[in-house]
């Protein structure tokens, strides 16, 4: 945990310097920049994606605001393959969370990318916990995950929670809690966070495991109810919901990145006047606020960090996954 808490203050420091740093031999201004994510509109994938592709305008990296394109399904990989086969001229980027990348090669024995092979690593560009939720088909004397857990133990028929999709870093925090707490939890994996949170507040699952921003709007609203989040420490945006280490499950804690990823091959120089954009862009307090509105924490790097943090979550995840016993044939 130190060492993630290190690896974090580097990041913050990274940001204001990538931002100031000037690139010589720059090759050519883009016209047109496309940022792909894998999620629906709306969610936090996708907000990232299109706050920072705005703010990318008039930089070196680019002339125009950058065009977001939802490339939905299979969790997030056809977002990445397709842009593993765009040009390598840095016209495309690919915005993930690292789960695709540092998760799924662990999961998914015939994953259609190599993450470490077929794509460039530009920069992180913001942290986020996840959260579970509860909606209105639990009691409302279900205050705590003690409690909700508790509860399933004698309602076991409701013992399944929505995800983002399977093999996803929330798939596996609730498959990790249920061996942990002797619960049998099923997961039910939809396309992307926002309509698995519809289902929740609509009283159709009992439970999502989520993006914690994608929960919040629902959960001040009183439509569903937060139990619990991921990170070392209780958020900002809800410091009245503990933490899943606070709750009994220390090891569980986590705290999920999206990256910007070019293609392979993508030129050095390419690959760093995107990055200064990028790290200038989240350097402004109207993308920091705005991101803040959905649960997240704006925050660069430089490529080497971000290809360091996969390798790192890569290590930690893979004997986490094992534990489980989930493959995408299973």
């Amino acid at each position: 945990m130190h060492t993630r808490r290190r690896f974090t203050q580097s990041l913050i420091a990274a940001t204001a310097t990538a931002a100031m740093t000037p690139f010589d031999g720059l090759a050519q201004e883009l016209g047109l920049v496309k940022i792909v994510n894998g999620f629906p509109a709306g969610g936090t994938a996708d907000t990232t994606s299109r706050r920072v592709g705005e703010r990318i305008a008039g930089s070196a990296y680019t002339r125009n605001p950058a065009v977001v394109e939802n490339k939905i399904g299979a969790a997030g990989r056809i977002a990445c393959e397709a842009v593993k086969s765009a040009p390598p001229d840095g016209s495309t980027l690919l915005l993930t969370p690292f789960s695709c990348m540092a998760i799924y090669p662990h999961s998914y024995a015939r994953l259609s990318y190599d993450p470490f092979r077929d794509f460039a690593p530009v920069s992180i560009g913001a942290v986020m916990t996840h959260g579970l939720a509860v909606g209105p088909m639990v009691p409302l004397e279900v205050r705590t995950l003690q409690d909700f857990l508790a509860w399933l133990r004698n309602n076991p028929r409701f013992a399944s929670y929505g995800t983002p999709g399977a093999g996803s870093t929330p798939h596996f925090i609730g498959a990790l809690m249920g061996i942990e707490a002797g619960v049998s939890l099923q997961q039910i994996p939809y396309r992307g966070s926002v309509p698995a949170i519809t289902d929740l507040a609509g009283g159709q699952i009992a439970a999502t495991l989520t993006p914690t921003g994608d929960a919040l709007a629902n959960h001040k609203a009183g439509r569903i109810r937060l139990l619990a989040t991921s990170g070392a420490k209780r958020t900002p945006f809800t410091p009245d919901v503990p933490t899943l280490a606070e709750a009994g499950f220390p090891e569980l804690t986590t705290e999920e990145w999206f990256g910007f990823y070019a293609p392979a091959r993508t030129p050095a120089a390419v690959i760093a006047t995107a990055n200064a954009a990028i790290n200038s862009a989240l350097n402004e307090r109207t993308v920091v606020d705005s991101l803040a509105t959905f649960g997240l924490v704006a925050q660069g790097s430089t490529p080497e960090q971000m290809a360091q943090s996969q390798r790192q979550e890569f290590s930690r995840w893979g004997p986490l996954v094992k534990k489980t016993g989930f493959t995408a044939e299973s």
